[in-house]
């Protein structure tokens, strides 16, 4: 019951990282903090500590070596090898959870790239903040990021990789949770 609880904050934040990686293309370092605390909860709740440490240990040396080539941002770093504690130290778990994130990391680079060439013809109209009410502010607030988003594609940035974490932990993490 409590490790439901912890693996579902766990997902919530992981939501937030994704949200917060696609609007500033950052992963703050108090969110992978906390998603690495709640592992090792997870993980002493189930006994398998041991086990979870060396494979999140070994996971971020393999991509802190990868972002010291620079093909990785370090918040993703971070947030990945926080990430592996919340998945059971089982190959098989921890092996769909790396096919997931890569998978979904290759799905959202091919729709970047597929967007490029459009999003880099279309012209980007910048309009001002207006102070109206509550829903058009928050409609304003979207555009803004989609604007921005359409801005990044058209200058091949990095992509949000923090949502490809977090969408192959959380598809993960689910079959675990229905199963308890």
């Amino acid at each position: 019951m409590v490790k439901d609880g912890l693996i579902l904050g766990a997902m919530c934040l992981l939501c937030y990282a994704a949200l917060h990686d696609v609007i500033a293309r950052t992963v703050p370092n108090w969110l992978s903090g906390c998603v690495l605390l709640l592992g090792v909860a997870v993980r002493i709740a189930d006994h398998s500590l041991r086990g979870a440490a060396v494979i999140a240990g070994i996971t971020f040396i393999v991509l802190f070596a990868i972002w010291f080539f620079g093909v990785m941002g370090g918040g993703d770093v971070k947030l990945w090898a926080a990430t592996v504690l919340l998945i059971p130290p089982q190959w098989q778990a921890e092996l769909m959870f790396f096919l997931h994130v890569l998978l979904i990391g290759g799905a959202l680079g091919v729709v970047y790239l597929a967007l490029w060439r459009p999003v880099s013809k279309l012209r980007a109209v910048r309009s001002g903040w207006r102070r109206v009410g509550p829903v058009a502010r928050s409609q304003n607030f979207v555009s803004r990021v989609w604007r921005a988003e359409m801005w990044r594609i058209a200058r091949k940035g990095p992509l949000p990789y923090a949502v490809a974490i977090s969408a192959g932990a959380i598809s993960s993490l689910v079959p675990f949770s229905i199963q308890a």
